[in-house]
């Protein structure tokens, strides 16, 4: 116990001394997430420092092994640091599908050549990673995929097309889920990485409802990946996938606890006249509090590695269906005014068109359905499930 005070001494003394003032307040939107990678332009210099500065202490990544980039924290220590970052108001460092997805899944079948190649590079916010699982005949019955890999010696050569790759056009490099063989559904699947700007890779941006979207279709035409850029054993890439999705679906139901602000929604809305709205607000924020109690529950849980495999779908479900009703309740406190589109009061109708993004939570890194389904059948054992 000692020991952990003097931690959390310590990182509070580090953390006010390194945490730049501008990276203590709230995110005003998600232009505002530090992605990283080749091509990203920071906002400000204070937002370039606190990623570098982080990322050079590894606490971008503050439990993975100091060898390939992190912190190397207990998960003790990894809470405090958590709990101090909140406690000044201090921005996450770095958003990276590499640090909450492709990450976990290289630290258990990654090789070593691998673990030490992309690993550092996605802790010091080097390198950005978008997924390419969902296809235009493979979205829930993504096993259905038929991106297709041909082995030619020394390489595979990769033709097909994925959908709803989020920030494909931003991203330096894809893990993509591929077809090696038709012999089995599922055990004909691999899982590959390669460069974004391989010969071949070409992105179409979709267009959302909000007006804004960071999904892209992606196609590949005679893409040449090198074989030691497959992860895990040919044909054997379900298990990594499966795996991952977990990871994602940890990363998804975050969206639960909002943009992290201490406030509750009822003191961010301020005084609502309507008294039945006000006391949705009120039953809102008590569902976030507890969401908030489990989802520190569920971290602790999957760290330690005593969670249940169906935990991160029903975490996933909760989270999201929590954020689409946080935006419903915030259309409704504004009324009329809620509705203005493309105005400088409405900073360029912000609220509605996050309300509007909200809709796809529900069906990302797996639909409500799936997730129930899934809940149902492994958490609540239901017959028939």
């Amino acid at each position: 116990m000692a020991d952990l005070d003097t931690f959390r001494a310590e990182t509070r003394s580090w953390l006010e001394a390194n945490c730049p003032p501008e990276m203590r307040t709230p995110m005003r939107s998600e232009d505002d997430a530090c992605w990283g990678g080749r091509h990203f332009t920071f906002q400000s210099e204070a937002q370039k420092r606190w990623m570098t500065v982080m990322g050079e202490k590894g606490w971008t990544v503050p439990d993975w092994p100091a060898a390939y980039g992190g912190g190397g924290l207990s998960p003790a220590e990894t809470k405090i640091l958590r709990e101090e970052m909140k406690a000044i108001g201090a921005r996450n460092p770095l958003s990276s599908f590499g640090i909450s997805m492709l990450g976990p899944a290289l630290l258990k079948y990654g090789t070593e050549e691998q673990k030490k190649r992309f690993l550092p590079e996605i802790a010091r916010g080097e390198i950005r990673w978008c997924q390419g699982y969902s296809e235009p005949g493979a979205g829930s019955d993504l096993a259905g995929l038929q991106t297709k890999a041909e082995d030619k010696g020394d390489h595979y050569l990769v033709n097909g097309q994925k959908v709803w790759t989020s920030y494909a056009d931003k991203a330096d490099w894809i893990f993509c889920l591929v077809r090696t063989s038709t012999e089995s559904k599922h055990g004909g699947i691999s899982f590959l990485l390669f460069d974004m700007e391989s010969e071949g890779v070409s992105t179409k941006p979709i267009l959302l409802i909000s007006g804004y979207s960071p999904f892209c279709e992606t196609f590949f035409d005679n893409v040449r990946v090198p074989k030691d850029q497959l992860v895990g054993e040919v044909n054997r890439g379900w298990d990594v996938a499966k795996y991952l999705l977990g990871h994602e679906r940890e990363m998804i139901s975050g969206m639960g606890l909002g943009s992290g602000s201490a406030k509750t929604l009822a003191q961010s809305l301020g005084e609502i006249d309507d008294a039945i709205l006000a006391a949705e607000v009120a039953l809102f924020d008590v569902d976030a509090l507890a969401f908030a109690a489990m989802s520190e529950h569920f971290i602790d849980q999957l760290k330690a590695g005593e969670a249940h495999p169906a935990m991160p779908s029903m975490m996933k479900y909760a989270g999201t269906e929590l954020n689409k009703k946080r935006h419903e309740l915030i259309m409704a406190a504004g009324g009329s005014d809620a509705l203005e589109w493309e105005s400088e009061r409405s900073r360029g109708g912000k609220a509605p068109r996050e309300w509007l993004r909200t809709k796809a939570n529900s069906i990302e890194g797996g639909t409500s359905e799936v997730q129930l389904g899934i809940v149902a059948k492994h958490i609540l054992q239901l017959p028939g499930a």
